[in-house]
């Protein structure tokens, strides 16, 4: 949490630089339009020496990871990770693999139990075999029952 409350005046510092700079490089550019021509390229050749040195003395930038900490806590920077952490990432994949194979297996059981149900209610009722081969048995049998 600390390093958070860190990062955060940091990052206004580099933006509070960052507009000085841009409001110092405006008006100089502004006013070197009244300078004489050698004193314009002194200038030019002071700041392309500026730039290479802030290029070189400039950190190379690494890429920010995301690391989880105690409690699920999003870090920023390198986090080490155990072995425990990556074993529990894939556990909400399992449960929810597992899930969907109980509720296949609960819709299965459902519908041979509604089956078994229409086929012993037509085993016991006293029906002829040949309304077993009439087409608007069929229909009959898809229509709902009040």
């Amino acid at each position: 949490m600390n390093e958070m409350n860190n990062l955060a005046p940091a990052a206004m510092l580099d933006s509070l630089e960052s507009r000085f700079a841009l409001r110092v490089a405006s008006r100089l550019t502004e006013q070197s339009q009244e300078l004489g021509p050698d004193v314009r390229e002194r200038l030019r050749f002071a700041r392309e020496q500026a730039l290479e040195r802030a290029r070189t003395a400039r950190p190379v930038e690494v890429p920010v990871n995301v690391g989880v900490g105690r409690g699920g806590v999003a870090l920023l920077g390198r986090a080490r990770t155990g072995w425990w952490i990556r074993i529990a990432s894939v556990v909400p994949a399992f449960a929810l693999i597992g899930g969907l194979v109980l509720i296949q297996q609960w819709q299965d059981r459902n519908q041979i139990s509604v089956a078994a149900e229409i086929d012993a209610a037509l085993l016991a009722d006293d029906l002829p075999p040949k309304a077993y081969s009439d087409a608007g048995f069929v229909e009959f049998l898809k229509s709902p029952r009040e």
